[in-house]
This record gives structure tokens, sequence and C-alpha cells, in this order.
């Protein structure tokens, strides 16, 4: 009897708690479904795919200073001066526009080029065309334009490219 009354009085552990259990079987459950999951998908067709190749823009070059006043010598009778200074863009055929820009310096019958990256004046639609052949659009001032316009002239169309 003696055994019996220990057993009794000792206090028994607590049982222990059964939530690490089913964290355990919810996430092995979790693993199993997303395995099956995965082996049960194909990859896609590679023909399904229909990829767009964005082409590179084409990094161009500036020109060497020799290029603008080659071309500027050759066409220098179209420019506008304004106390000696003018603004004149000149054909790319690799942009296919007027994309390069340069301001020309009047100095002791000498010229002296600048490159900028755009122009402050605008274009000449004054007086007689320009070839449509023509490397270069030349720039006036405002007071240029306007003295103009009060002879009473009218704008010329513009020429947006040269022909080949």
């Amino acid at each position: 009897m003696d055994y019996e009354a220990e057993t009794e009085d000792t206090p028994k552990p607590p049982k222990p708690s059964l939530a690490p259990s089913w964290v355990m079987l919810g996430f092995l459950f979790g693993a199993a479904t997303v395995w099956l999951m995965q082996r049960g998908s194909e990859p896609p067709a590679a023909s399904a795919v229909n990829l767009t190749v964005v082409p590179k823009p084409a990094k161009v070059e500036a020109s060497p200073l020799t290029m603008i006043e080659a071309v500027f010598a050759e066409w220098e009778k179209y420019a506008v001066w304004e106390g000696n200074v003018t603004e004149v863009a000149m054909w790319r055929p690799e942009t296919k526009a007027y994309s390069e820009f340069y301001e020309v310096r009047k100095v002791g019958g000498e010229w002296y080029f600048r490159s900028i990256p755009k122009l402050t004046r605008r274009l000449v639609r004054s007086g007689s065309p320009l070839p449509a052949s023509a490397p270069l659009q030349f720039t006036e001032t405002e007071a240029h334009y306007q003295e103009w316009l009060e002879q009473g002239r009218e704008e010329r169309r513009t020429v947006t490219a040269p022909k080949p």
C-alpha cells in the first residue's frame, strides 16, 4: 500500500502542448502542396513567348570641326549675321535630321565654331529659299525677322530635309 500512496501523492508532469505539432504538420502539408504543384506544371514552350527586341539607339559621334568648317565655307552666303555671330544646324545622315548645332563667330575675317546643344535663334524663313539639298539651316534674330516683316514681305515655306 505504501506504493499506492506514493503514486497518488506525487504530482504528474503537465501534458506537452499540441500546438508545435500542428504547426509542423501545417508546414509539411504546405511544402508538399507546393512541391506537387511545381511538379505538375509544365514549363511554357519557347515558341509561346513573343520577345520584342528593342534596338539600341545608335550613338552618333559629333562631326569633326573640319566638317562644319568645310560645309560652312561653301554655304556661308546664306548666313544672317547679327553682331558677327550666327547659328547653324547641320544635317546628319545618321539621324536623318538637322541635329548638330553650331554658333559661328566672325572675328577679323576668320570664323570660329562652337558646338551648342540647341539653337537659340529662329530658323530663317525670309528671303530666297535654300536649295532642297542644303546641308545647313541658318538662323536669324527676332529683330531681324521683324524688320523683314515690316517691309511687307511674307514668310517662306520650310525645307524639312535635303534630297540625296
